[in-house]
């Protein structure tokens, strides 16, 4: 581990790297992303206000969102759970979600083809349903339960109506910062990104994401967003990346005792606001959309990152009134007024989209309060 990766750099530093990403925002060498990460006070808004210029020229002035619903496996993955796991598809999509995404591995005692029943019973419940569902993690599982190859598992979901897949579990992806973070059993980098390809290979999109701000270096988010990069180059799969701030025991774990030098327990809002707006600049003309997770930064930092280079807002999250806890992240919900109101404070046109970022059909728009 470096040092002290987190000293920001040199003013003189982040100017030129300001002054070649202008020119060229996706064609700076390491050194040059890895001094902007450390921008601040003016240095960093005029960051923010560079990458924000990119994202306008890449996909215009919309802020667009999915009306979801999260489900947990742990409540929808058992074959006693059948009967409730239509009705909460069916509840989700009465109240205007056009995506439902399930994750979590399947209970020990399901089915050898649990997964693919799982997509079959949400598509039965609601056959025009976008079915988001199914980490790296979990395709490995289903695979292995069936004794198929992951890419058989995958093309037989798809054929079922899975629709993508999350492209979550990739924390950082580097095998020492995997193994520093002891809050779940990691995939290691290769397996990771082997399973995203068979899936884009297979005819999946996916998103892409980052856990940022523990132990990792800015040197490491660097690589992590070329990593993605290249993957993208060679499938075209991804269709968002999303950023992540670190909350330990959430999505990661910081080892006991003392820290290792230049870690930390989250990132500050200057980091976060950083690493937004460097993901644009590095990923710009490859993944065009930069989601700002709301559940994790808030309201109010998410406007921010919204203003830096991030312009998708994610999805609603609703929880419903038959089961709130069905998902992961029950009680973060959104409205579309919320998105309306967060869409005016930043000037720009709040648009419903699809899994896809496609238009949804008027009929299925979510109703206003």
């Amino acid at each position: 581990m470096p040092e002290d990766p987190w000293e920001s750099s040199p003013s003189t530093a982040v100017a030129a790297a300001l002054r070649a990403a202008r020119r060229d925002p996706a064609g700076l060498d390491d050194a040059g992303y890895v001094a902007l990460l450390g921008a601040d006070g003016g240095d960093l808004e005029e960051l923010c206000a560079l990458a924000d210029a990119v994202r306008h020229d890449a996909v215009g002035d919309d802020l667009t969102y999915v009306v979801n619903r999260n489900l947990d496996t742990a409540v929808v993955g058992a074959p006693q759970a059948r009967g409730l796991t239509v009705s909460l598809v069916q509840e989700a999509v009465a109240l205007g979600a056009t995506e439902v995404c399930v994750q979590g591995r399947l209970p020990v005692d399901a089915p050898d083809d649990g997964y693919l029943d799982l997509v079959r019973l949400v598509r039965s419940a609601a056959p025009d349903v976008h079915v988001h569902a199914f980490r790296p993690a979990e395709v490995a599982d289903a695979a292995r339960r069936r004794g198929s190859t992951p890419r058989e598992f995958l093309l037989a979901a798809r054929a079922a109506g899975l629709g993508s897949v999350p492209g979550t579990a990739a924390r950082i992806l580097d095998d020492e910062v995997r193994t520093l973070l002891n809050g779940g059993p990691d995939l290691p980098v290769a397996q990771w990104l082997d399973l995203v390809a068979t899936a884009h290979e297979a005819g999946l999109t996916s998103t892409a994401t980052m856990v940022y701000g523990s132990v990792e270096s800015p040197a490491q988010q660097v690589a992590h967003l070329r990593t993605l990069a290249a993957l993208q180059e060679r499938t075209g799969g991804f269709t968002e990346f999303i950023p992540m701030p670190f909350v330990d025991g959430v999505n990661g774990a910081l080892p006991p005792g003392p820290l290792p030098r230049g870690a930390r327990r989250g990132p500050g809002a200057r980091e976060s606001r950083a690493v937004h707006a460097v993901a644009r600049l590095v990923l710009h003309g490859r993944i065009a959309h930069v989601q700002a997770a709301w559940p994790k930064l808030g309201l109010e930092l998410a406007a921010q990152v919204l203003a830096g280079g991030a312009d998708d807002a994610g999805g609603l999250l609703l929880d419903g009134r038959l089961l709130p806890s069905a998902g992961p992240e029950a009680g973060r919900v959104l409205a579309p007024d919320d998105v309306e109101r967060l869409a005016a404070g930043l000037g720009r046109t709040p648009r419903q989209r699809t899994t896809a970022y496609g238009e949804v059909p008027p009929g299925r728009l979510a109703a206003r309060a």
